[in-house]
């Protein structure tokens, strides 16, 4: 059986190899212009757009795999920055669970995000690209079946021309040229059908490529901006957190909080004495002084703020005729020069224009007239947060607030009725 093996291995190599040199003379003789050859325009067009279509897929494929190594790469950068930041955030900073979060999830987007890329994009373009290897195949078997075409067809038609006809060779030779034109014609229609729907596919298949790296990126960037959003409102938190701690008195100062409303009280510079407290002998009760005109403006605000619909935002206020607590940092509880009442906010109220108070819960800000009037907007007072007056106090020597001192209030963060 051995023997046989290698008998039919040996007539298949022999066969091979004289199919070749066959192949080549044909080729030496078309290219010498000493046989014809067969040619099909149509069909070599096509091969030209296989060409292109491979050679664009190869490079699509090349790109999209250096692509996914640089989102990779971002993983790798970004996970060591967040990593950095949850090893470098203090416990008892604002938000430390929320940071670790943010850096969880940060890492499981850049996972999916990779993930998904491959799934929807690169098996895809893989796919798309396993198909031309056999087709390439097919087409170069068709060049050799041509050839091999060709040679049978000028070795019948030589051997019709001798003079000595040989029935039996024409026969045979006519036999070959059928059985090479078969095989030929085979593969030549199924390239023929194959070809132009293969080149109509990479419509599909870029599509769907970067449709899916588009829709991807998109809801990645998305999700991205949530947790980078969260992550700015922490730090912006942390900042405030800090910017508080700054602006109350430590010991470390030389100066209590009693200690700057004791000089603040006794200071003549920063605002005058009560003419009570500049006479000798027991106070004497003065009679109400009649209202001035800003002051009948005000409660006009007021009367109307009564029927307002506002916020469900409550602060707390203190009337300025009766005995205030002493919040301001003054020893007699008055208030500065100028200020109509004070406010305690409840809840945190954010400004939405520059020339507005933002507020904290547990604020107390001084109310104060507008300088002028006519500049009032309905709903809105001017104010001053108590914290930065007691911190620029010198600025009242002269009994007024500076321009560009005082901000908006907005009259409707506060539930109840303002009182003077």
């Amino acid at each position: 059986m051995a023997e046989v093996g290698k008998g039919v291995n040996a007539g298949k190599l022999a066969s091979n190899v004289q199919k070749r040199i066959t192949r080549a003379q044909e080729k030496v003789l078309q290219k010498l212009g000493k046989a014809d050859e067969t040619k099909d325009t149509a069909f070599e067009e096509e091969v030209a757009k296989f060409n292109k279509q491979l050679a664009d897929g190869t490079k699509l494929q090349k790109d999209l795999k250096a692509y996914m190594a640089a989102v990779k790469t971002m993983h790798e950068c970004s996970k060591r920055l967040q990593d950095c930041l949850a090893e470098m955030y203090d416990p008892e900073w604002f938000g430390k669970e929320e940071v670790d979060s943010i850096a969880e999830d940060t890492d499981l987007l850049w996972q999916d995000f990779h993930q998904n890329l491959v799934d929807n994009a690169l098996i895809s373009m893989d796919t798309y690209l396993a198909q031309f290897p056999d087709i390439r195949a097919r087409i170069a078997k068709r060049e050799r079946k041509l050839v091999d075409f060709d040679s049978a067809r000028h070795h019948f038609a030589s051997i019709q021309k001798s003079k000595k006809k040989d029935e039996a060779k024409i026969a045979k030779a006519e036999e070959e040229l059928g059985r090479a034109q078969k095989v030929f014609e085979e593969i030549n229609y199924d390239l023929q059908e194959e070809l132009p729907t293969l080149w109509d596919s990479r419509v599909g298949i870029y599509v769907n490529t970067f449709q899916s790296v588009a829709g991807l990126e998109e809801k990645f960037h998305r999700d991205m901006g949530k947790l980078n959003q969260n992550l700015s409102d922490i730090m912006t938190k942390l900042d405030e957190q800090r910017l508080a701690k700054k602006s109350v008195p430590t010991a470390s100062t030389g100066k209590s909080e009693e200690a700057a409303n004791h000089n603040l009280s006794e200071s003549g510079s920063d605002a005058p004495k009560s003419p009570a407290k500049s006479r000798e002998g027991p106070p004497v009760s003065r009679p109400p002084r009649p209202a001035s005109s800003q002051e009948v403006k005000q409660d006009n605000i007021i009367n109307l703020l009564e029927d307002a619909v506002v916020p469900d935002i409550n602060c707390s206020t203190q009337p300025q005729n009766e005995v205030p607590t002493v919040t301001n940092g003054s020893s007699d509880g008055e208030l500065p020069p100028s200020v109509l009442y004070k406010v305690k906010v409840l809840h945190d109220y954010g400004a939405t224009d520059s020339d507005e108070l933002d507020l904290k819960a547990g604020d107390i800000v001084y109310v104060l007239p507008f300088a002028n009037p006519d500049e009032q907007d309905e709903g809105w007072v001017m104010g001053v947060k108590e914290s930065h007056w007691l911190q620029n106090k010198n600025l009242l020597a002269k009994g007024v607030f500076p321009e560009n001192f005082t901000q908006k209030l907005s009259s409707g963060i506060c539930h109840q009725r303002l009182l003077k």
